[in-house]
């Protein structure tokens, strides 16, 4: 059996390739859109990719699932599960609990598995080349578990509430989780191997761990909901469950309904015009497109390019890029600032796993493109600044643990959807660091607004609060 992982640090997200090298037939399991790796991955480990399936609906990123298919001519098996309203919108093999995929001797189990969504599936996997029973099935090894099972955490099931229009939805998705805990993932044996599709730094849970997998029978000994399951104390796993999730970002609701209806299908993707300072300039002065800036916050500090988008974690371009850029209303064409085409390719690829297509080219340094730079203020100074709102783009639970005294709290992941939050006039941005409130900055001036960055963020907000404390006198009384 061949098992291959593909991790997406940017994303959090997880996919895999598994094939019987007898057959030489490969199945991808959750692919994104970017596919390149499992074609590449393939060709070394002499296999062709013959079906290729997803776990569920994914509202993250871009599933790669019809791409994949698009170029390998691979089947595609989806879920049949859930009801109408969780019906895919594009041609498949539907799966419905019990199917089986076969790959060479590998058989594939898909086991319906609801909470986190309606139609999601657990893929169960026996080798049958290692097994001497007469039906040649073998037991089963592997567990892929989506977005249902992770690795010392579980699938949120409050989703549908907050990106796909559900009311109340959360409740009804928790207890199907804890059914499905007890009846599908509990009964398998504590050898069988765990792979879910997200890791640590994902918004699809609140508690993943960074280790890559693990197995039921350490799920068993050491999950935080084992004992409420075995309890059967439904309500105390849903109040854990739900408490503390993550805020869900704003292009969730894009992905959902584009994974169901099925992600345009990119083909050959052409290469990327280099652009000159002077023509970059005169594409971004008409409006026409729009400058992603992937610098480090310092460097943005000195200049930045006028209604550029700026987002100082490279490592990180598709989720911020999805916080900056809203492909169903902007058609403007996107340049990268990138110091090689081999870097802006890189950079692209990240892009297209949320669905931001129109980067069209690349510009190495910033000569030629009028600068300036963005408007901020410290810590020191911000009790006497003139301004009409204080903006914490921090996720709610950090806002509740402690703010600055009078701040708002919108995430950045929604400030481009959700400006009519906001008050008019010279807005205050923030988050811990500055890196998150430096990219919902950007989106807000290029909308028009007028924002201004609290340097170092709440962290060092904090700090100059200490240090004006420690400087006052301490008052005695006289002897």
């Amino acid at each position: 059996m061949i098992l291959e992982r593909f991790g997406d640090d940017d994303l959090s997200q997880v996919s895999y390739l598994v094939g019987c090298p007898a057959a030489g037939d490969a199945i991808v399991i959750d692919p994104r859109r970017d596919i390149q790796v499992y074609l590449d991955r393939a060709d070394a480990l002499g296999v062709r990719i013959t079906a290729v399936t997803e776990t569920h609906i994914h509202a993250d990123y871009l599933s790669g699932t019809r791409e994949l298919a698009a170029a390998t001519g691979a089947r595609i098996f989806l879920s049949g599960e859930g009801g109408t309203d969780w019906a895919y919108g594009y041609d498949a093999t539907l799966l419905h609990s019990g199917d089986d995929i076969q790959i060479g001797s590998l058989t594939i189990e898909a086991v319906h598995t609801p909470g986190h969504t309606p139609e999601h599936l657990m893929f169960l996997v026996a080798d049958g080349s290692r097994t001497t029973d007469v039906d040649g099935v073998g037991e089963v090894g592997y567990a892929f578990t989506g977005d249902f099972v992770f690795v010392g955490d579980l699938g949120r099931p409050d989703l549908l509430d907050e990106v796909a229009g559900g009311t109340d939805t959360r409740y009804e998705g928790a207890r199907q989780l804890f059914d499905s805990l007890r009846e599908h993932f509990l009964p398998l044996e504590d050898y069988v191997q765990v792979l879910p599709a997200h890791g640590a730094g994902s918004a699809c849970g609140k508690a993943m761990s960074a280790v890559p997998t693990t197995t039921v029978g350490y799920e068993r000994e050491f999950a935080w909901w084992v004992p409420y399951v075995r309890m059967g104390d439904l309500e105390g796993f849903t109040d854990q469950l739900l408490n503390g999730q993550p805020d869900a970002h704003a292009y969730f609701s894009r992905m959902k309904r584009q994974n169901r209806q099925g992600p345009a299908i990119l083909g050959e993707r052409p290469g990327l015009a280099e652009f000159s300072g002077g023509a970059a300039q005169a594409a971004l002065a008409d409006g026409s497109h729009v400058l992603i800036d992937a610098r480090g916050l310092d460097d943005i500090a000195e200049g930045v390019a006028d209604g550029s988008l700026t987002i100082p974690a490279p490592r990180r371009l598709a989720s911020f890029g999805a916080w900056a850029v809203d492909p169903e209303t902007d058609s403007a064409g996107i340049i990268l600032l990138a110091a090689s085409e081999e870097k802006a390719q890189r950079m692209a690829d990240h892009l297209v796993r949320v669905g931001i297509d129109r980067v069209v080219g690349f510009i190495r340094c910033l000569d030629g493109i009028e600068l300036h730079s963005p408007a901020s203020v410290g810590p020191e100074e911000l009790d006497g600044f003139g301004h009409d709102m204080l903006l914490d783009v921090r996720q709610k639970a950090e806002f509740a643990r402690g703010t600055i005294p009078g701040a708002q709290q919108l995430s950045a992941g929604r400030v481009l959807w959700d400006r009519c939050e906001l008050r008019q006039g010279r807005i205050v941005v923030f988050c811990q660091s500055g890196v998150r409130s430096a990219v919902a900055a950007s989106v807000l001036r290029r909308a028009g607004l007028d924002v201004v960055e609290l340097t170092g963020g709440f962290a060092r907000y904090c700090e100059a609060t200490a240090e004006r404390r420690a400087e006052k006198p301490q008052l005695t009384s006289a002897p």
